[in-house]
């Protein structure tokens, strides 16, 4: 999450409103597909900032706003909308609250649109882009492959076959029941995939009859090899895939399913049979393959099924300005040409969402994320792990409601798999929190810097080891009373403000300091000495600091006894007997 420091926001104040600032007053609202516009209209111009609560006449003034009073919620919409993240700040001038938006530029080669308006701005309205301005932005990564016409081909190169299965895909999707009596030119001069009687090599890909495939695109072909082992040699069964896409992938996902073992658990009474290969994740992995890969390099699609793992490997890296790590976030297609077909038939909804797909089926079967490790500049390396696991996170997962994790986004199950395996959350996880808390999947304790959060004691009960729960919650409280008695005695006299307390514990409140020091006082180990200045906490009797040390427990029981909280040995203050 970027941070605006005061500096910084001066300085936006003085700079003019241009291509990369813009200013609403927005007092008390302002409406969403608005915001949703104007982020458009910035990213198509390299990114920018939008600053809600500030005049956009200068001298400017900061009125502060009200709208959007969520703004983790807000930048969840917009990251559905766009399927990219755009920070939204909440700043603070003079105790006037300002939001603050802060767009990414838009990839080489793509542009932003909304509804279907790539916008920019001019003045203080927003336009739809040129033809001209909106090739001119298509080609910076270079012409289209896809999109161009096969030398010496026609229609007579395309499988009836494939075109019906278009067709009725494409209807389907639609809704347009004026498909079905359209002529197959007519259909696919609609989409593009031809142009007078020249054929694109998207329409080759998708629709080609295998002879012309090896003809005109013989790399055009998806290679399915099975490995029994992981020794070099022949593969245990191969089949080479070179004819139209539409009529193939359903025949190439019976072929991994064939040896798609399931794995079996049993949590209580509940009984999980989970396929070690998804079908979801494995038909999204050959899309993107078959999508991004670059046509102009010789080199197969390969598929390598293992017992335990498949590998996706297709030739071209990764497209300008998408890397292993934001490839969830970042899209630039490099077949638009083919990827504008494959979305008019159903197989692509939005761009990206393959990968976030992948990433989610992963997280909800407990298997490792999808690794894009062994990629380099010359091709893209996919590997789909298939072992389950944690059987015990199978049934949260269910206890969550499907109705709750169907308003999850990536991010979402990416933070319940950080917090699973004890990992450190991002900045962009974090602000996904308080969603989480609100759908009963994560707990959090502390504030500020300090906030700890952790999954919901559902998750513990499950595994039948609700005391981790009660540890993670409860090892901080009797830690943290135990660092104000050090506090304490570190003290000349013994005795302290609770204002130097609250220094000692400062992701802590108040009232939460307040709590610990009655609990001491109740124990006998402390009394408040209200002196004549201010009221001070003091050691009954001072002792040295290193007399208090806190013992924590290696293993703690499976499950502890909720009855009996003085069971719970996770910390424990020793204190000498003559110092009692």
């Amino acid at each position: 999450m970027p941070v605006t420091s005061p500096e910084q926001f001066e300085k936006f104040l003085s700079e003019p409103e241009g291509t990369r600032l813009e200013f609403k007053s927005a007092r008390t609202s302002y409406e969403f597909d608005k915001l949703v516009n104007y982020c458009v209209a910035l990213a198509n111009e390299c990114g920018g900032t939008m600053i809600l609560g500030v005049t956009d006449k200068r001298p400017r003034t900061v009125v502060g706003t009200s709208a959007f009073p969520e703004p983790g919620e807000t930048e969840a919409s917009l990251h559905r909308v766009f399927n990219h993240r755009i920070p939204v700040e909440e700043f603070f001038h003079e105790s006037k609250r300002v939001l603050i938006i802060h767009v990414p530029s838009r990839l080489p080669g793509t542009a932003w649109q909304h509804d279907g308006k790539y916008l920019k701005r001019a003045g203080d309205a927003l336009v739809p882009m040129g033809d001209q301005e909106l090739r001119a932005i298509f080609s910076e990564t270079g012409p289209d492959f896809t999109a161009e016409i096969v030398p010496r081909a026609g229609l007579g190169d395309l499988q009836p076959e494939a075109i019906a299965e278009f067709r009725k895909r494409w209807q389907k999707k639609s809704g347009n029941a004026r498909l079905a009596t359209m002529t197959n030119e007519q259909i696919l001069h609609d989409c593009s995939l031809i142009d007078g009687d020249g054929i694109t090599y998207a329409a080759l890909i998708l629709l080609g009859r295998p002879a012309a495939i090896t003809r005109h695109l013989a790399q055009a072909e998806v290679i399915f090899e099975y490995r029994s082992a992981e020794a070099a040699g022949p593969a245990a069964d191969r089949e080479e895939y070179r004819e139209p896409f539409l009529l193939y992938h359903d025949r190439l996902w019976t072929k991994v399913n064939l040896r798609n073992d399931r794995q079996s658990f049993q949590q209580d009474f509940f009984r999980y049979d989970i396929p070690t290969f998804d079908e979801t994740s494995i038909r999204e992995a050959l899309l993107n393959a078959i999508c991004h890969r670059d046509y102009r390099e010789g080199g197969s699609v390969f598929i390598r099924q293992y017992s335990r793992r498949l590998e996706v490997v297709s030739p071209g890296g990764f497209p300008p300005g998408v890397t292993q790590e934001n490839i969830a976030d970042q899209q630039n297609p490099r077949n638009r040409r083919l990827a504008e077909a494959l979305n008019r038939c159903g197989f692509i909804e939005r761009s990206g969402q393959g990968v976030n797909l992948m990433i989610e089926q992963a997280i909800r079967q407990t298997k490792p994320l999808p690794d894009f490790s062994r990629s380099s500049a010359h091709e893209v390396f996919l590997t789909l792990a298939g072992t389950v696991q944690n059987p015990a996170f199978l049934r949260y997962i269910e206890r969550l409601g499907e109705d709750a994790l169907a308003s999850f986004q990536t991010l979402d199950f990416l933070a319940l798999d950080a917090l699973s395996h004890g990992r450190e959350l991002t900045q962009e996880m974090k602000s996904r929190l308080p969603d989480l808390m609100e759908a009963g999947a994560v707990e959090s304790q502390g504030r500020g810097k300090g906030r700890r959060s952790f999954l919901s004691r559902a998750l513990y009960e499950t595994m039948g080891t609700p005391g981790v729960h009660t540890r993670q919650q409860g090892l901080d409280y009797e830690t943290n009373k135990a660092l104000l008695l050090k506090h304490l005695s570190s003290c000349r006299t013994g005795e302290a403000p609770i204002k130097d307390l609250e220094q000692v514990l400062p992701a802590q409140s108040r009232a939460s300091i307040l709590r610990m020091l009655n609990e001491l006082r109740d124990e006998g180990r402390i009394k408040l000495h209200r002196a004549a200045r201010a009221s001070l906490w003091k050691l009954i009797q001072p002792i040295t600091p290193d007399a208090i040390t806190v013992t924590i427990t290696e293993t703690i029981p499976e499950a502890i006894p909720e009855a009996i909280p003085e069971a719970i040995p996770e910390a424990i203050l020793k204190i000498p007997t003559d110092s009692q």
